[in-house]
Protein backbone atom coordinates (compact mmCIF):
# COMPACT_ATOMS: atom_id res chain seq x y z
CA UNK A 1 0.00 0.00 0.00
CA UNK A 2 1.83 3.23 -1.01
CA UNK A 3 1.70 6.28 1.41
CA UNK A 4 -0.89 8.04 -0.80
CA UNK A 5 -3.24 5.10 -0.72
CA UNK A 6 -2.80 4.79 3.11
CA UNK A 7 -4.19 8.55 3.73
CA UNK A 8 -6.98 7.99 1.67
CA UNK A 9 -7.73 4.83 3.85
CA UNK A 10 -6.95 6.35 6.81
CA UNK A 11 -9.02 9.16 6.14
CA UNK A 12 -12.25 7.44 5.21
CA UNK A 13 -11.99 5.41 8.55
CA UNK A 14 -11.96 8.47 9.96
CA UNK A 15 -14.86 9.86 8.33
CA UNK A 16 -16.73 6.87 9.16
CA UNK A 17 -15.96 7.00 12.70
CA UNK A 18 -16.74 10.86 13.30
CA UNK A 19 -20.12 10.71 11.03
CA UNK A 20 -21.38 8.01 12.55
CA UNK A 21 -22.47 9.03 16.19
CA UNK A 22 -22.92 11.97 14.81
CA UNK A 23 -26.67 11.82 13.33
CA UNK A 24 -28.30 9.60 16.16
CA UNK A 25 -26.86 13.02 17.97
CA UNK A 26 -28.84 15.10 16.05
CA UNK A 27 -32.17 12.94 17.09
CA UNK A 28 -31.33 12.84 20.58
CA UNK A 29 -31.36 16.60 21.07
CA UNK A 30 -34.29 17.25 18.21
CA UNK A 31 -36.24 18.99 19.38
CA UNK A 32 -35.06 21.74 21.05
CA UNK A 33 -37.85 24.32 20.24
CA UNK A 34 -41.39 24.94 19.20
CA UNK A 35 -42.08 22.53 15.54
CA UNK A 36 -43.99 24.65 13.12
CA UNK A 37 -46.25 22.84 10.28
CA UNK A 38 -47.53 25.07 7.87
CA UNK A 39 -50.61 23.82 6.52
CA UNK A 40 -51.48 24.76 3.09
CA UNK A 41 -55.66 24.84 3.67
CA UNK A 42 -57.51 27.44 5.67
CA UNK A 43 -58.73 26.29 9.00
CA UNK A 44 -61.84 23.99 9.20
CA UNK A 45 -60.88 21.81 6.25
CA UNK A 46 -59.49 18.51 5.53
CA UNK A 47 -56.01 18.76 6.25
CA UNK A 48 -56.41 21.31 9.25
CA UNK A 49 -58.42 18.75 10.81
CA UNK A 50 -55.81 16.02 10.60
CA UNK A 51 -52.80 17.99 11.66
CA UNK A 52 -55.10 19.50 14.70
CA UNK A 53 -56.38 15.80 16.06
CA UNK A 54 -52.33 14.77 15.85
CA UNK A 55 -51.05 17.35 17.62
CA UNK A 56 -52.78 16.81 20.55
CA UNK A 57 -50.44 13.68 20.67
CA UNK A 58 -47.39 14.41 18.93
CA UNK A 59 -46.70 17.65 22.26
CA UNK A 60 -46.25 15.21 24.59
CA UNK A 61 -44.34 12.84 22.50
CA UNK A 62 -41.75 15.81 21.19
CA UNK A 63 -41.91 17.23 24.40
CA UNK A 64 -42.33 20.51 22.71
CA UNK A 65 -45.33 22.39 21.02
CA UNK A 66 -46.67 21.92 17.71
CA UNK A 67 -47.41 24.91 15.94
CA UNK A 68 -50.30 25.04 13.43
CA UNK A 69 -49.59 27.54 10.29
CA UNK A 70 -52.37 28.06 8.34
CA UNK A 71 -50.85 29.98 4.96
CA UNK A 72 -53.79 28.97 1.96
CA UNK A 73 -53.53 29.83 -1.57
CA UNK A 74 -52.73 29.56 -5.29
CA UNK A 75 -53.88 25.39 -4.52
CA UNK A 76 -51.83 25.10 -1.50
CA UNK A 77 -48.60 26.10 -3.53
CA UNK A 78 -48.00 29.51 -1.51
CA UNK A 79 -47.15 27.01 1.67
CA UNK A 80 -44.90 24.29 -0.34
CA UNK A 81 -43.43 27.47 -1.82
CA UNK A 82 -42.31 29.01 2.39
CA UNK A 83 -41.52 25.39 3.38
CA UNK A 84 -39.14 24.47 0.36
CA UNK A 85 -36.90 27.34 1.15
CA UNK A 86 -37.30 26.97 4.94
CA UNK A 87 -33.98 25.83 6.71
CA UNK A 88 -33.75 22.07 6.75
CA UNK A 89 -33.85 21.82 10.58
CA UNK A 90 -36.99 20.20 11.04
CA UNK A 91 -38.27 23.34 12.59
CA UNK A 92 -40.49 24.07 9.49
CA UNK A 93 -43.02 21.51 8.26
CA UNK A 94 -45.77 21.56 5.64
CA UNK A 95 -48.73 19.71 5.98
CA UNK A 96 -50.81 19.42 2.22
CA UNK A 97 -52.56 17.06 0.46
CA UNK A 98 -53.10 15.42 -3.51
CA UNK A 99 -52.80 19.30 -4.71
CA UNK A 100 -49.11 18.87 -4.26
CA UNK A 101 -48.54 16.62 -6.92
CA UNK A 102 -51.84 17.59 -8.80
CA UNK A 103 -50.17 21.08 -9.28
CA UNK A 104 -46.82 19.77 -9.91
CA UNK A 105 -48.18 17.63 -13.05
CA UNK A 106 -50.13 20.46 -14.43
CA UNK A 107 -47.68 23.19 -14.24
CA UNK A 108 -44.42 20.89 -15.61
CA UNK A 109 -41.22 22.49 -16.19
CA UNK A 110 -42.76 25.86 -14.82
CA UNK A 111 -43.66 24.40 -11.53
CA UNK A 112 -42.27 26.55 -8.71
CA UNK A 113 -40.60 23.59 -6.86
CA UNK A 114 -39.84 19.96 -7.76
CA UNK A 115 -42.02 17.81 -5.76
CA UNK A 116 -40.19 15.07 -5.31
CA UNK A 117 -36.57 16.92 -5.25
CA UNK A 118 -37.20 19.67 -3.10
CA UNK A 119 -39.16 17.97 0.04
CA UNK A 120 -38.29 14.66 2.14
CA UNK A 121 -41.50 13.00 2.93
CA UNK A 122 -42.00 12.40 6.38
CA UNK A 123 -45.55 10.62 6.38
CA UNK A 124 -48.88 10.17 5.21
CA UNK A 125 -51.65 11.11 7.11
CA UNK A 126 -55.05 10.12 5.49
CA UNK A 127 -56.92 9.33 2.94
CA UNK A 128 -60.18 11.05 1.91
CA UNK A 129 -62.85 10.40 -1.06
CA UNK A 130 -64.57 13.50 -2.36
CA UNK A 131 -67.95 13.57 -3.85
CA UNK A 132 -69.40 14.26 -6.87
CA UNK A 133 -72.53 16.73 -6.52
CA UNK A 134 -74.69 19.06 -9.14
CA UNK A 135 -76.73 21.38 -8.55
CA UNK A 136 -80.41 20.01 -6.77
CA UNK A 137 -82.58 20.45 -9.58
CA UNK A 138 -80.67 19.63 -12.56
CA UNK A 139 -81.89 17.42 -14.83
CA UNK A 140 -80.22 14.30 -13.91
CA UNK A 141 -80.64 11.30 -10.95
CA UNK A 142 -77.50 9.00 -11.92
CA UNK A 143 -74.16 10.00 -12.99
CA UNK A 144 -75.04 7.99 -16.29
CA UNK A 145 -77.63 10.27 -17.24
CA UNK A 146 -75.31 13.04 -15.96
CA UNK A 147 -73.02 12.28 -19.17
CA UNK A 148 -75.59 11.60 -21.61
CA UNK A 149 -76.92 15.16 -20.51
CA UNK A 150 -73.12 16.26 -21.60
CA UNK A 151 -72.47 14.65 -24.07
CA UNK A 152 -75.58 16.07 -25.45
CA UNK A 153 -75.24 19.07 -24.88
CA UNK A 154 -70.86 20.17 -25.24
CA UNK A 155 -69.97 23.50 -23.28
CA UNK A 156 -73.52 24.04 -21.95
CA UNK A 157 -72.76 22.65 -18.22
CA UNK A 158 -70.45 24.06 -16.03
CA UNK A 159 -68.29 22.34 -12.85
CA UNK A 160 -66.43 24.65 -9.73
CA UNK A 161 -63.25 23.90 -8.57
CA UNK A 162 -61.34 25.38 -5.39
CA UNK A 163 -58.50 26.31 -7.94
CA UNK A 164 -56.92 25.43 -10.53
CA UNK A 165 -54.58 22.10 -9.49
CA UNK A 166 -56.68 21.42 -7.01
CA UNK A 167 -58.28 17.58 -6.43
CA UNK A 168 -61.53 18.77 -7.27
CA UNK A 169 -60.09 20.11 -10.89
CA UNK A 170 -58.17 16.91 -11.32
CA UNK A 171 -61.04 15.04 -10.51
CA UNK A 172 -63.45 16.94 -12.72
CA UNK A 173 -60.78 16.59 -16.17
CA UNK A 174 -60.11 12.88 -15.43
CA UNK A 175 -63.87 12.25 -14.94
CA UNK A 176 -64.20 14.83 -18.29
CA UNK A 177 -61.08 12.19 -19.74
CA UNK A 178 -62.47 8.96 -19.18
CA UNK A 179 -66.42 10.26 -20.36
CA UNK A 180 -65.20 11.98 -23.15
CA UNK A 181 -67.52 15.01 -22.23
CA UNK A 182 -67.10 18.85 -22.30
CA UNK A 183 -67.75 20.31 -19.22
CA UNK A 184 -66.33 24.54 -18.40
CA UNK A 185 -64.52 25.15 -15.65
CA UNK A 186 -65.29 28.00 -13.26
CA UNK A 187 -62.22 27.98 -10.80
CA UNK A 188 -62.74 29.48 -7.07
CA UNK A 189 -60.56 30.63 -4.56
CA UNK A 190 -61.47 27.49 -1.79
CA UNK A 191 -63.97 25.23 -1.80
CA UNK A 192 -66.62 27.22 0.39
CA UNK A 193 -67.53 29.46 -2.36
CA UNK A 194 -67.70 26.53 -4.81
CA UNK A 195 -70.61 25.02 -2.23
CA UNK A 196 -72.46 28.27 -2.11
CA UNK A 197 -72.46 28.74 -6.04
CA UNK A 198 -73.55 25.24 -6.39
CA UNK A 199 -76.11 25.57 -3.86
CA UNK A 200 -77.35 28.39 -5.88
CA UNK A 201 -77.13 27.07 -9.18
CA UNK A 202 -74.77 28.95 -10.36
CA UNK A 203 -72.68 26.25 -11.75
CA UNK A 204 -74.16 22.76 -12.25
CA UNK A 205 -71.70 20.15 -10.61
CA UNK A 206 -68.52 19.70 -8.63
CA UNK A 207 -66.19 17.40 -6.75
CA UNK A 208 -65.63 18.36 -2.84
CA UNK A 209 -64.26 16.67 0.05
CA UNK A 210 -66.43 15.37 2.60
CA UNK A 211 -65.53 18.23 5.23
CA UNK A 212 -67.03 21.35 3.26
CA UNK A 213 -69.79 18.67 0.92
CA UNK A 214 -71.88 16.95 3.67
CA UNK A 215 -73.18 19.14 5.46
CA UNK A 216 -74.86 20.57 1.84
CA UNK A 217 -76.02 17.31 1.17
CA UNK A 218 -77.38 16.57 4.43
CA UNK A 219 -79.36 19.87 4.12
CA UNK A 220 -80.51 19.32 0.92
CA UNK A 221 -79.04 22.13 -0.80
CA UNK A 222 -77.08 19.85 -3.25
CA UNK A 223 -77.56 16.31 -4.81
CA UNK A 224 -75.10 13.97 -4.53
CA UNK A 225 -74.15 11.44 -7.76
CA UNK A 226 -71.20 9.45 -6.37
CA UNK A 227 -68.07 9.09 -4.60
CA UNK A 228 -64.10 8.93 -5.76
CA UNK A 229 -63.21 6.37 -3.97
CA UNK A 230 -63.04 2.75 -5.17
CA UNK A 231 -65.51 1.47 -2.40
CA UNK A 232 -68.56 3.16 -0.87
CA UNK A 233 -68.45 5.71 1.78
CA UNK A 234 -69.79 4.67 5.07
CA UNK A 235 -71.09 7.87 5.94
CA UNK A 236 -73.17 8.02 2.25
CA UNK A 237 -73.59 3.89 1.49
CA UNK A 238 -75.95 4.56 -0.73
CA UNK A 239 -74.15 6.51 -2.94
CA UNK A 240 -71.87 4.45 -5.31
CA UNK A 241 -68.30 4.53 -6.43
CA UNK A 242 -68.19 6.52 -9.72
CA UNK A 243 -66.16 3.23 -10.77
CA UNK A 244 -69.61 1.86 -9.91
CA UNK A 245 -71.33 3.99 -11.92
CA UNK A 246 -69.77 3.27 -15.15
CA UNK A 247 -66.28 5.19 -15.20
CA UNK A 248 -64.10 1.85 -14.36
CA UNK A 249 -61.07 2.25 -11.65
CA UNK A 250 -61.38 5.57 -11.36
CA UNK A 251 -60.48 6.93 -8.12
CA UNK A 252 -59.06 10.07 -6.58
CA UNK A 253 -58.81 10.02 -2.99
CA UNK A 254 -57.18 12.90 -1.44
CA UNK A 255 -54.56 12.18 0.95
CA UNK A 256 -52.95 14.76 3.33
CA UNK A 257 -49.55 14.13 4.13
CA UNK A 258 -46.36 16.04 6.21
CA UNK A 259 -43.23 16.59 4.21
CA UNK A 260 -39.93 18.36 5.26
CA UNK A 261 -37.75 20.85 3.08
CA UNK A 262 -34.77 19.11 1.53
CA UNK A 263 -31.82 18.07 3.50
CA UNK A 264 -33.57 17.86 6.47
CA UNK A 265 -31.50 15.10 8.42
CA UNK A 266 -32.96 11.64 8.38
CA UNK A 267 -33.17 11.35 12.19
CA UNK A 268 -35.45 14.22 12.65
CA UNK A 269 -37.60 12.99 9.86
CA UNK A 270 -37.65 9.56 11.15
CA UNK A 271 -38.41 11.03 15.25
CA UNK A 272 -41.65 13.26 13.41
CA UNK A 273 -42.77 10.34 11.33
CA UNK A 274 -43.29 7.88 14.55
CA UNK A 275 -44.74 10.91 16.49
CA UNK A 276 -47.10 11.83 13.71
CA UNK A 277 -48.09 8.28 12.89
CA UNK A 278 -48.37 7.30 16.34
CA UNK A 279 -51.06 10.26 17.09
CA UNK A 280 -52.99 8.90 14.47
CA UNK A 281 -52.93 5.72 15.42
CA UNK A 282 -54.75 6.57 18.77
CA UNK A 283 -58.17 5.11 19.08
CA UNK A 284 -59.50 8.96 19.69
CA UNK A 285 -57.71 10.36 16.55
CA UNK A 286 -59.01 7.38 14.35
CA UNK A 287 -62.66 8.30 15.36
CA UNK A 288 -62.53 11.61 15.11
CA UNK A 289 -61.40 11.45 11.21
CA UNK A 290 -63.62 8.89 10.87
CA UNK A 291 -66.38 11.11 11.58
CA UNK A 292 -65.38 13.48 8.41
CA UNK A 293 -64.43 10.33 6.13
CA UNK A 294 -60.86 10.65 6.86
CA UNK A 295 -59.46 7.37 7.25
CA UNK A 296 -56.27 7.97 9.30
CA UNK A 297 -53.02 6.47 8.49
CA UNK A 298 -51.31 5.34 11.51
CA UNK A 299 -48.54 3.13 9.70
CA UNK A 300 -47.06 5.44 7.19
CA UNK A 301 -43.41 5.65 7.10
CA UNK A 302 -41.21 8.01 5.30
CA UNK A 303 -39.72 5.43 2.65
CA UNK A 304 -43.91 4.61 2.16
CA UNK A 305 -45.08 7.94 1.77
CA UNK A 306 -41.88 8.69 -0.82
CA UNK A 307 -42.92 5.50 -2.61
CA UNK A 308 -46.61 6.72 -2.79
CA UNK A 309 -45.51 10.10 -3.69
CA UNK A 310 -43.90 9.61 -6.85
CA UNK A 311 -46.97 7.30 -8.10
CA UNK A 312 -49.33 9.54 -7.72
CA UNK A 313 -47.09 12.27 -9.14
CA UNK A 314 -47.24 10.12 -12.02
CA UNK A 315 -50.21 9.41 -12.32
CA UNK A 316 -51.41 12.55 -12.94
CA UNK A 317 -48.63 13.74 -15.13
CA UNK A 318 -49.88 11.06 -16.86
CA UNK A 319 -53.57 12.80 -17.71
CA UNK A 320 -52.44 16.05 -17.75
CA UNK A 321 -50.87 14.44 -20.84
CA UNK A 322 -52.95 12.38 -22.61
CA UNK A 323 -55.89 14.87 -21.64
CA UNK A 324 -54.13 17.87 -23.43
CA UNK A 325 -54.93 19.50 -19.90
CA UNK A 326 -53.49 23.12 -19.79
CA UNK A 327 -52.51 25.63 -16.45
CA UNK A 328 -55.08 28.15 -16.80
Amino acid sequence: MTSITRKIVQAVAVCGFTAGPALPAVAASYPERPITVVVAWPAGGMADNVIRVATEKMQPELGQPVVVENRPGAGGQVAASLVAKAAPDGYTLLLTTSALTMNAALEGDQAKFDVLNDFVPIARGGLAPSILMVRKDFPANTVQELLAQAKSNPGKFSYGSAGVGTPAHLSSELMKSLADIDVLHVPYKGAPPVMVDLASGRIDMAFANYTVALPQVQAGRVRPLAVTSLQRSPLMPDTPTLDEAGLSNFEADQWVGLLAPKGTPGPVVERVAKAFSQALRDPKATETLAQNCIAADGDSTPGDFSVYLKDDLNKWVDLVKSAGIKNE
